[in-house]
């Protein structure tokens, strides 16, 4: 993924002035917040990226079980044995 630097912010940027973060994605539809020196969150324009919330409903169901899978796998190891 190529990062735009002039959409990078750090995270102490965005605490202060989450508004100019804001601008930002007005303007060039993202940004970027950095943590720790890496790129931690990503921001978006939720009108202008539609289609990243319109997912299928079998595809809501792999994220969900994704999600449980990940976070119950030392119980379903142990249930498996």
């Amino acid at each position: 993924m190529m990062i735009n630097s002039d959409t990078i912010f750090s995270m102490t940027q965005a605490n202060q002035n989450f508004s100019q973060v804001a601008r930002t994605v007005d303007q060039k539809g993202e940004a970027v917040i950095f943590k720790n020196n890496k790129p931690k969150y990503f921001v978006l324009d939720a009108e202008t990226n539609e289609y990243l919330f319109d997912l299928t409903d079998d595809e809501k169901i792999d994220i969900a079980a994704n999600r449980i899978l990940h976070r119950y796998l030392p119980a379903f190891k142990e249930l498996a044995k």
